[in-house]
């Protein structure tokens, strides 16, 4: 079997881009890895996607919502070739501006970065979204919203008893099934991370996209929290609260039906945010998500603090304990050797 460098040069052989020098980009929390190619045909500039099948990657997601996007005039990254057999996707360079990199540079710029990013997703969400892709429905958002009793407490060295994780688990989904049905396409990483500001194009089409593989059907609130109640900045609570109110005038949605769905889509959020930062440090050697703990606990308890979750508050605070520097420190002593 060939190696995987052998592989990847050969695909960059077959799509004329042999002779590109090559230079690492940031990764993310999956088994993907990024280059960036520069000096290729006509001395252009692209993204190396390397998702190896054998860690359990799959690109064909990814090509099918960018051609979605694209066709909607959004500006997903152009596929320059594709191998999905061997998890090799070459990508348009949508260059470094990251939303965040933008506003911390610029902070005046802040309101008109998510303005736009809020506008795009008005304007998605009036679109069908694409046949046959699964629901994030009530029951899959419980099941991951339970991710830190098998993750974040025993990462503390304890445990929750499984009548109580139940119960738990039971009140989310009614929640979730009562306010938050799958009506729309949602990206679900949708963050300033994974915007990039493209200032020379027209309309939605200035915001960059780059994470959505794991798009799925569901509630229009569920990418505005994921852009608003950010796990890696601070965003301020004054533009949040503008930034809702732009979405809910522009989709002319009931405010106070929309506020108790977007409450609960955080918590859920959150909660999976916090599952997933302890699994990354304790299963997959990456402890450099834990320092977001604190924030995204914050954001939990601000969701929580809805007059209709006061129930679910309870629950959660006589389950979990916040994690408070020592615990952090805890979970991180436990954390998995690098893979």
């Amino acid at each position: 079997m060939p190696e995987r460098a052998d592989v990847i040069t050969g695909f960059l052989d077959r799509a004329g881009w042999g002779k590109a020098t090559r230079q690492p980009l940031a990764g993310d929390a999956s088994n993907r890895r990024y280059e960036r190619l520069t000096g290729g045909p006509e001395a252009a500039r692209a993204v190396l996607m390397d998702a190896p099948p054998e860690t359990g990657e799959d690109v064909r997601p990814f090509l099918r919502i960018a051609h979605y996007l694209s066709g909607l005039g959004l500006s997903a990254p152009r596929i320059l070739a594709e191998a999905p057999e061997t998890g090799l996707l070459l990508l348009e360079d949508l260059g470094d501006d990251l939303f965040a990199r933008v506003a911390a540079r610029d902070p005046a710029r802040q309101d008109a970065l998510y303005a736009a990013a809020v506008d795009l997703l008005a304007g998605l969400h009036r679109v069908a979204p694409p046949e046959g892709l699964a629901a994030y429905d009530a029951r899959t958002m419980a099941d991951l919203a339970c991710l830190p009793f098998q993750w974040y407490l025993p990462g503390l060295g304890g445990g929750a008893p499984d009548a109580e994780t139940d119960a738990f688990r039971a009140e989310i989904e009614m929640h979730l099934a009562l306010d938050c049905a799958p009506s729309v396409l949602i990206l679900r990483d949708f963050h300033a991370e994974n915007l990039i500001w493209l200032p020379e194009r027209q309309g939605p089409a200035r915001v960059g996209l780059l994470d959505f593989q794991d798009a799925r059907v569901g509630h229009p609130a569920y990418d505005l929290v994921s852009l608003l109640e950010d796990a890696r900045r601070d965003v301020p609570g004054d533009l949040q609260a503008r930034m809702r109110a732009r979405y809910v005038a522009a989709t002319e949605q009931d405010p106070d039906t929309f506020a108790r769905a977007y409450a609960l889509l955080g918590a859920q959020r959150n909660l999976r945010i916090i599952g997933v930062f302890a699994r990354l440090c304790l299963r997959d050697g990456k402890p450099g998500y834990l320092p977001m703990l604190p924030r995204v606990w914050d954001h939990l308890m601000h969701d929580l603090s809805h007059p209709d979750l006061a129930g679910l508050r309870a629950r959660c605070l006589a389950l979990l304990p916040p994690p408070e520097p020592d615990l952090i420190d805890r979970i991180a002593r436990r954390c998995s050797p690098m893979r």
